[in-house]
């Protein structure tokens, strides 16, 4: 079978949506049909930076048009680029569609439960929010207003409403939300093992690579925004479906949508960094306002026929 991408408005596809935006990785791409090239290579042949094709490379391997391996050649170690897909296949709006997708937006200050530990902290899109690296802070009547908030190890949580009516059933459930580590400034190489949970329970671990910023500034972010400090993350997105729990497309967990306890009063979203992971590397949620995804935490409803 001919690889391919289906594609539609949801908003796991936007990053596709940026990379394609570009004519050098446009030019990327074409080289990379039918062979496999390293970035020095890719570097040469555009007559570009190392460090400029870099950056086009990491779009498209987010979007997953591109893969990589790497190979021992001459005594060093490479990696080598290649194209995964051949196709694209995009889906626009339909009013059918509309009508079996519900979707609510939760405010990243609008928590309901939190354990966090320093480096730590809250912001607005106007102001800070008290002192950074105290956790006192995070009970504040004006984190309410967070658009952006922080913490080494710990977690939040998040409470909806059940807006599902009698005999509605569920088909698919996507949570959406721009994520980063953690660390004091900025770490391009700054893994952190992030976890998930719904209704208690646990859908799996996402490991973030890094607290993004050192090579530019958030897209939304408030120009009055430290420049040394959270910039922007990468906007993930978690679906749950019959077949089991995804993230971007690849297999988190085999938590189903039925066992996610659905016919319950509230619905109860957690993000958390364990002190007993693997990489315990902080976790920065962006909201709209800052960041690279103006959007808050979306949770979008896909109902049965």
């Amino acid at each position: 079978m001919t690889p391919m991408i289906r594609a539609n408005g949801e908003p796991k596809y936007l990053p596709l949506y940026e990379a394609l935006a570009s004519e050098v990785r446009w030019r990327i791409m074409s080289l990379l049909a039918g062979q496999e090239m390293n970035m020095k290579e890719i570097a040469s042949r555009l007559e570009l930076s190392p460090s400029i094709v870099t950056m086009h490379i990491r779009k498209l391997e987010q979007a997953g048009l591109l893969g990589s391996r790497r190979v021992r050649l001459n005594g060093g170690t490479h990696k080598l680029c290649f194209l995964k897909e051949k196709h694209i296949e995009v889906e626009l709006p339909s009013a059918y569609r509309s009508a079996r997708i519900r979707e609510q937006s939760i405010a990243v200050g609008h928590y309901t439960s939190f354990e966090v530990h320093p480096t730590c902290g809250l912001g607005t899109r106007e102001m800070e929010i008290g002192v950074w690296d105290d956790p006192r802070y995070f009970y504040d009547p004006e984190r309410v207003n967070a658009a952006i908030l922080w913490f080494g190890k710990g977690y939040v949580e998040y409470k909806t409403p059940n807006y599902l009516l009698p005999g509605q059933k569920v088909e698919a459930l996507e949570i959406s939300a721009e994520l980063a580590s953690e660390a004091p400034g900025l770490k391009d190489d700054w893994p952190s093992d992030i976890s998930f949970t719904f209704n208690g329970i646990p859908l799996g671990t996402w490991t973030s690579p890094a607290d993004f910023g050192r090579a530019a500034r958030g897209k939304y972010t408030p120009s009055w925004w430290h420049r040394n400090v959270n910039q922007y993350g990468l906007l993930k997105t978690i679906r749950i479906d019959a077949s089991g729990t995804w993230i971007d497309g690849e297999r988190m967990s085999e938590v189903t949508v039925h066992d996610v306890r659905l016919q319950e009063p509230f619905w109860t979203l957690r993000f958390a960094v364990d002190e007993q992971a693997a990489h315990v590397g902080g976790l920065t949620l962006y909201g709209a306002g800052f960041g690279n995804h103006d959007q808050d935490i979306v949770i979008r409803v896909q109902l049965e026929d």
